[in-house]
């Protein structure tokens, strides 16, 4: 579900006016015409009918604004401090704690039946749809269809289209056209329509799986989602931890998994002060540095990935995460602090970069021989790594963590840096 848990919010953060004022020129309509032509085959062999198909495609045009927000989804541009803030602040907890109390019922006898916490399950609705208020404003099958007809990812979002067609035949979408995200994103808790062919739920009974005007459908479909990806019911997804003092430099992030112990036995201590027992915690983890070795630091659990599965953004993942605690400890909830939701505080004096000066970075950073990935102004964490890198080695920096701080970018936009100690090769993806 790369695309498919926050597409809304990049939807209400640009207007429609703001994203055409910012879209490339409108798609040719022949070429719109055509592609879809080439569609029909592969729909048709799906079992869609001729006659849908055509009726479901006629008059479509391609729609700009869509290409527009590609590029700007907010869990990639946003500064994390003020992403977080936006979407779990004290208002946001005592809704989520009146929609579980009103739910109750309902959401303990699917955290019963699919061992994932009813907690969890509210956690998602609130950031995917503000509980069912903000479903999305776009047609579904023109966003898809310009998706799958121009701009990057078509493979991708042709995909996606076929299978929304597919959906609409058998009938679990009856409303047309049906309104999402910009992306395709749809329902309560915006399932993509791959996501929905394989963990949609009919939890009502009705032979249908609405996930639109059924709670039930929507609360198992977002639990059976869960449960498949690998969620362990009660256990922890993260801990605040704190760096020893004179931190050495390693690899982190989420894919760098070591045994707990091991980590414990670099130094790291509770946030909150408590003991260690490592005897109740998960057997592996990875180390989050979400905003540098000065910011908070997070132990990560295999229930981190899982929700990191529902939409592959660290910062859209710690949102949920930090909800979903709120939740299940109302002394937490009650001093919940949005501008600070852990217990060490942001640098919040480091400017948030834009994707052009990413791209810039990852630029500075192939030419100097390590490999940050592709050159697509993300900052995942194969440019994280070689910015780690560069510090170690360019900066001589013992604690680099990979942000990119004010003297990373500094010595990277110097066209003269020289580092003698970085060997001339690619670092591994």
């Amino acid at each position: 579900m790369r695309l498919a848990a926050l597409t809304y919010i990049a939807a209400l953060v640009a207007t429609p006016g703001a994203a055409a004022q910012g879209a490339p020129d409108a798609p040719s309509q022949s070429a719109f015409q055509q592609c879809l032509a080439d569609l029909k085959p592969t729909a048709a062999a799906r079992g869609i009918p001729a006659a849908l198909f055509d009726r479901l495609t006629a008059r479509l045009e391609p729609d700009p604004r869509v290409l527009a927000l590609l590029d700007r989804q907010p869990e990639f541009v946003t500064p994390i401090w003020q992403y977080l803030a936006n979407l779990v602040d004290r208002r946001r907890i005592g809704e989520a704690q009146e929609a579980l109390a009103a739910n109750g019922p309902l959401l303990r006898q699917i955290e019963q039946r699919f061992g994932v916490e009813a907690e969890l399950i509210v956690a998602f609705w609130a950031v995917e749809s503000n509980f069912g208020r903000n479903l999305g404003r776009y047609d579904l099958i023109q966003s898809l269809a310009t998706l799958a007809c121009f701009g990057r990812r078509q493979a991708y979002f042709r995909g996606e289209f076929v299978t929304l067609t597919e959906i609409i035949a058998r009938g679990d979408i009856t409303s047309l056209p049906p309104r999402g995200s910009w992306a395709g994103a749809f329902g309560h808790t915006q399932f993509m329509p791959s996501t929905f062919a394989v963990y949609a739920v009919d939890g009502d009974g009705d032979g249908i799986r609405d996930l639109y005007g059924s709670l039930a459908d929507v609360f198992a479909s977002t639990a059976n989602f869960l449960k498949r990806s690998g969620w362990r019911y009660g256990e922890p997804w993260g801990i605040e931890v704190r760096l020893p003092p004179h931190w050495q430099s390693t690899a982190t992030g989420r894919r760098v998994k070591r045994t707990t112990r091991e980590w414990l036995e670099l130094g790291l201590t509770r946030a909150d002060g408590k003991p260690w027992d490592p005897t109740t915690l998960p057997e592996r983890a990875a180390l989050l540095l979400p905003a540098g070795s000065n910011g908070p630091a997070i132990l990560v659990f295999p229930n981190y990935d899982v929700l990191y599965r529902y939409n592959a953004a660290e910062s859209y993942t710690l949102a949920v995460g930090l909800l979903f605690d709120a939740l299940r400890d109302p002394a937490r909830a009650a001093h919940f602090d949005p501008k600070q939701p852990f217990r060490t505080p942001w640098p919040t004096d480091e400017p948030p970069l834009t994707r052009s000066e990413t791209e810039t970075i990852q630029s500075r950073l192939t030419a100097l021989g390590y490999d940050p990935g592709p050159v697509d102004g993300v900052m995942g964490a194969t440019t994280r790594e070689a910015l780690r890198r560069f510090q170690l080695e360019c900066l001589g920096d013992p604690a680099a963590s990979g942000w990119p701080d004010a003297r990373t970018r500094a010595a990277l936009t110097n066209e003269n840096v020289v580092c003698p100690s970085a060997p001339h090769r690619q670092t591994q993806r």
